[in-house]
C-alpha cells in the first residue's frame, strides 16, 4: 500500500481542502499590488487587469481539460503534473519581466491549479456516497471560506514588506505545500478497470452523456448561479460599502469577515444535518431564502440605501450561500458518479466564467449588485426547482 493512500482521513480532507484553495488565494492575495504591478511594468491597469482574467481562463480551460482526462487516466498522475505546473508558472511569476510574461504565468498557474480544483471534487466522488459526500464537500467549503478572509490581509501585510513580487514568493511557498499534499495525501482513487475508454471521442461522449442528464445539470446550474451571486457580492461590496456607504477599510474588513464566518459556521451546520435532512430539501428552502434576501436589499436599495440594513441583509443572504452551495454540488455530483471527473469540470468551467462575468457588470453601484444579486438567486432556484425534480440520470448510491 501506497504513503498516499496510508494517510489519515483528516489529512487526506486537508489536503484537498488546500488543493481547493488556490483560486481564492491566488486571486484574493495579488488585488492590493495592481496598482503597483502596472507602475514596475510600465502598464496601464487595464492591462494589468488581464493577470485576473488569464488566471480565471486557465482554471476555466484547464477544469474542461483535466477533468475529462482523468476519466480515462486517473486522478493521481494529473494532479500531480498539474499541481506541478502551477508550481513552475507561481515561481516564474516572481521573475515576470513584462505584463505579458505576467499574464502569461498566471494563466498556466490557473490552468495547472484547475487540476486541484476539479479534482479534489472527483476524488471525494471516487471515495465517499450519499451523505458523506454531502458532509465532506460542506467541510471543504467551511475550510475554503477562510481563505477569501486571509488572502487579502496576508497580501496587504507582505506588500508592506516588499514589492509584489513578494506575494508570489508567498504563493510559490503555498502551492509547494499543495504539492506535497497532494504526492503525501492524495491516492490513486479510480482504478483501470472503472476507466473510460476511447480518447477524445469518450470524451466527447461523456460531455454529451453529462450534459443530457436534466438533474445533474439542474443542481449544476443552481451551484453556478449561487456562486455568482457569491462573487457579485465580493466584487461588488468594497465598492458598495466604502464608496457609497461610508465604511472606513478597518471596518469593510471587519464587515467581510463577519460575512465570511457566517458562510463557514453555514457550511459545517449543513454538513451535521447531512444524513439527517434530505439535502434537496435544504437546497431548495436556502435558495428560496437567498432569493427573499436578495429582493429586500434590492427593496432598501431602492428606498435609499443604509449601512446597517444593508449589512445585515448580505450577511443573512450570504450565510444561506453555506446551505446551498455544497448541497448543490454534491447532488450534482451524485448525478455522474461513473463520470465524476467530466461532472466536476463542467461544473467547475461554469462556476468561474459566470463569476468572471458577473465582475465587471457591478462597478461600484448598490442597485447594480443588488439587480445581479436578484437575477442569479431568482436563476439558482429556478433550475434546481424545474430540472432538479427530473427522473433520476443513473441510481444514486446509498
Amino acid at each position: 500500500m501506497s504513503l498516499a493512500a496510508r494517510a489519515p482521513l483528516g489529512v487526506w480532507i486537508c489536503a484537498l481542502a488546500l488543493l481547493t484553495a488556490i483560486a481564492p488565494l491566488a486571486t484574493d492575495m495579488y488585488l492590493p499590488a495592481l496598482p503597483e504591478v502596472a507602475t514596475e511594468l510600465g502598464t496601464t491597469a487595464s492591462n494589468v487587469q488581464l493577470t485576473l482574467t488569464g488566471f480565471l481562463v486557465g482554471l476555466a480551460a484547464g477544469q474542461l481539460v483535466i477533468g475529462p482526462l482523468s476519466d480515462a487516466w486517473g486522478r493521481r498522475r494529473l494532479l500531480l503534473a498539474g499541481t506541478g505546473l502551477c508550481l513552475v508558472a507561481t515561481a516564474a511569476c516572481i521573475v515576470a519581466p513584462t505584463i505579458g510574461t505576467l499574464v502569461a504565468a498566471r494563466f498556466l498557474q490557473g490552468f495547472g491549479g484547475a487540476a486541484g480544483i476539479v479534482l479534489s471534487r472527483a476524488v471525494i466522488v471516487d471515495r465517499t456516497s450519499g451523505s458523506r459526500t454531502v458532509q465532506l464537500f460542506s467541510l471543504m467549503m467551511a475550510i475554503n471560506g477562510i481563505a477569501p478572509v486571509v488572502a487579502p490581509l496576508l497580501g496587504s501585510a507582505l506588500l508592506g514588506l516588499g514589492s509584489w513580487r513578494g506575494i508570489f514568493v508567498a504563493l510559490t511557498a503555498l502551492t509547494l505545500v499543495m504539492v506535497v499534499g497532494a504526492f503525501v495525501a492524495v491516492p490513486e482513487t479510480l482504478p483501470p478497470e472503472r476507466r473510460s475508454r476511447g480518447g477524445l471521442r469518450a470524451t466527447g461522449r461523456d460531455v454529451r452523456s453529462a450534459l443530457t442528464r436534466p438533474r445533474y445539470v439542474g443542481f449544476t446550474l443552481a451551484f453556478a448561479f449561487a456562486f455568482a451571486t457569491l462573487f457579485t457580492y465580493i466584487s461588488g461590496s468594497p465598492f458598495v460599502l466604502q464608496e457609497a456607504l461610508g465604511l472606513s477599510n478597518g471596518a469593510y474588513a471587519v464587515a467581510f469577515g463577519a460575512n465570511a464566518a457566517g458562510l463557514i459556521v453555514a457550511s459545517i451546520v449543513n454538513g451535521q444535518l447531512a444524513g439527517r435532512v434530505d439535502p434537496r430539501r435544504v437546497l431548495a428552502l436556502a435558495t428560496s431564502a437567498l432569493v427573499v434576501l436578495s429582493l429586500a436589499l434590492l427593496g432598501i436599495v431602492l428606498a435609499g440605501p443604509s449601512l446597517w440594513p444593508v449589512l445585515v441583509v448580505l450577511f443573512l443572504a450570504v450565510t444561506s450561500l453555506g446551505f446551498v452551495m455544497g448541497n448543490a454540488s454534491a447532488l450534482a455530483s451524485r448525478e455522474v458518479r461513473d463520470i465524476a471527473g467530466t461532472g466536476s469540470a463542467l461544473l467547475g468551467a461554469l462556476q468561474f466564467a459566470l463569476g468572471a462575468l458577473v465582475s465587471p457588470l457591478v462597478g461600484a453601484s448598490p442597485l447594480v449588485m443588488a439587480v445581479v444579486m436578484v437575477a442569479a438567486s431568482l436563476l439558482s432556484l429556478g433550475t434546481q426547482a424545474v430540472l432538479g425534480r427530473q427522473r433520476e440520470s443513473v441510481p444514486a448510491a446509498a
